[in-house]
């Protein structure tokens, strides 16, 4: 069966879905847009809104201030590749896949992707007339197959994988070995437009300001139409690089200086938005795909208070700093509820006025309540994969740690641990002891959803020309 005619066939689905759903209920005259800007390692305390003493993130400051800051939102994986699946399916990556006990995430060598069976935000809201560009890394399959043009997006520019991939061998001593930053050139990374290759390697010390030209030139083409925008920036993902302007910018050095042009970038999209009077029918959501990469010390970030980093599923792993907003829809403050990237999809498909897909599990929930009115939030549990493996649950405020990753395969605990968030963010004080019962209650909901999971295809396996 071809992937087209599996594009065909799943869309066809959906446009049936939406055309019942607007039967009985009807669109908004006029829809919201959406735009998704997703970091790549960004710590949970890299934003002077989350107090860092030397990142000053202005614009950010502002998107808080006048929009919502979530102090407990969670990506669905600490490393790249399975929890940009989750963000576009609002399904675990474990059901697609996309996590794996073999392999940590896509390479350049990666014969597989996203599988062209899964439908993603972008399908749901194309489906609804909408148009949809994806700007930045993608991850999920390099191969023509699986690149966003095959996967509801309309146009791509950036680039497939990450930034430190394809390295020339016949360069020695980089980043890891001496923290310093290798020449760009260094690094054979392809920067293509739709599926084909328009820079290779591609300038990575403009990379973020090329990135928000397009965003910016993507949302003055869409003015009068409904759009999705997913803006996935390659930084601060190691090895860094800003540009000029941006040298020195930072008392926080190279990392700091990356932020800041992070930072100037959220402030070119959302002035374009007010500029082109969208910013009232515009929904923008801020956040991470996982942890700081604290092993390159200065070079990584930053999780604030919290316990852990990137590849584990302690908090400072998977909780990111995230902030929405939307002048005149979303209702500002501090929200203290659980939000996680699984919830993008249902959430923007009911804003949309369109449903989720309901021939699989989908494991976000609508979260549109809680930004529109400041409800409470109807999740209220967290599942921490490592891997292809569930290594903690959380239920309320308490969470229970099974599993501490080593590599891709997280080990069992001698003992579970138990920590209760709200008074201990930081994981510092084990109440196992003290309240098997929660323990015991917190096991039996990771394995109600583990006999959930259906076996698939491991994606992140695959090699090409094996």
């Amino acid at each position: 069966m071809t992937s087209s005619f599996l594009n065909g066939l799943k869309l066809g689905v959906l446009g049936l879905t939406v055309a019942l759903s607007l039967g009985s209920s009807g669109l908004a005259k006029e829809q919201l847009n959406f735009v998704v800007i997703f970091t790549d390692d960004q710590g949970y305390g890299d934003m002077s809104c989350n107090g860092h003493p030397t990142i000053h993130t202005p614009h950010l400051d502002r998107m808080a201030h006048q929009g919502q800051k979530w102090t407990q939102f969670y990506s669905s994986a600490p490393v790249c590749t399975p929890s940009r699946a989750a963000l576009m399916t609002g399904r675990l990556p474990v059901r697609s896949g996309m996590a794996s006990s073999k392999r940590v995430v896509l390479f350049p060598d990666s014969a597989g992707g996203l599988p062209q069976s899964e439908i993603t935000v972008a399908e749901v809201l194309k489906d609804a007339g909408y148009k949809t560009a994806m700007v930045g890394k993608w991850h999920m399959g390099h191969l023509p197959k699986h690149l966003p043009i095959t996967q509801g997006f309309d146009s791509y520019y950036g680039i497939p994988y990450s930034n430190d991939m394809d390295r020339d061998p016949s360069v020695k001593g980089n980043w890891v070995t001496t923290g310093k930053t290798s020449p760009w050139s260094v690094y054979r990374v392809p920067l293509l437009r739709n599926a084909e290759e328009i820079e290779r390697p591609v300038n990575q010390s403009t990379i973020t300001r090329r990135y928000t030209q397009e965003a910016v030139k993507f949302i003055k083409n869409n003015k009068e139409n409904s759009f999705f925008l997913y803006l996935a920036h390659s930084m601060p993902h190691i090895p860094l690089y800003r540009s000029k302007k941006f040298e020195g910018k930072s008392l926080n050095g190279i990392y700091g200086d990356v932020i800041s042009e992070i930072d100037w970038s959220v402030g070119q999209v959302l002035n374009t938005l007010h500029k082109q009077k969208l910013d009232k029918k515009t929904i923008v959501l801020f956040t991470s795909d996982n942890g700081p990469w604290e092993v390159f010390k200065t070079h990584g970030g930053s999780a604030g208070l919290l316990r852990g980093a990137k590849g584990g599923t302690r908090e400072g792993g998977m909780r990111e700093p995230a902030i929405f907003w939307g002048p005149g829809n979303v209702k500002p403050g501090v929200v203290q509820e659980m939000g996680s990237t699984l919830d993008v999809l249902p959430t923007f498909a009911s804003l949309a006025g369109v449903k989720s897909p309901d021939d699989r599990a989908i494991d976000g929930y609508d979260l549109s309540d809680v930004l529109l009115n400041r409800s409470k939030s109807p999740r209220k549990e967290i599942f921490y994969f490592g891997g292809a493996q569930l290594s903690a649950v959380r239920s309320g405020n308490y969470k229970a740690q099974f599993r501490e990753e080593n590599g891709i395969n997280p080990k069992p605990l001698a003992k579970p641990e138990l920590y209760h968030l709200g008074e201990d963010p930081s994981e510092k004080y084990d109440l196992a002891d003290k309240h098997p019962d929660i323990v015991e209650r917190l096991a039996k909901l990771g394995e109600k959803l583990q006999a959930s999971v259906k076996a698939v295809p491991d994606q992140l396996v695959p090699r090409i020309g094996k």
